[in-house]
């Protein structure tokens, strides 16, 4: 083969992308044979009530951080203030 023949051969997308049949990926068929006997089960959108406990958990952490920020921006204050000019 000659490097010519490398160059004719080389991918084009748009050859790809006008094909009649697009075969699917090898994870699309693996779950199609799977759920085909077991189907999955159905998954809400949200998330359980049950973990109202993790919410709790991020509204202390949001608290916290707002917290650490108020007072870098107080400390900052305060040291400009006692700065002398």
């Amino acid at each position: 083969m000659s490097e010519q023949d490398g160059a004719e051969r080389e991918f084009d997308i748009r050859w790809a992308d006008s094909a009649e049949h697009k075969e699917p990926s090898a994870r699309a068929r693996m779950l199609a044979a799977r759920w085909k006997n077991d189907p999955p089960g159905p998954v809400p959108f949200r998330a359980a009530p049950e973990r109202l406990s993790r919410r709790r958990s991020s509204w202390v952490s949001t608290v916290v951080v707002l917290g650490c920020v108020a007072a870098v921006i107080v400390l900052l204050g305060y040291i400009n203030f006692r700065a002398p000019y």
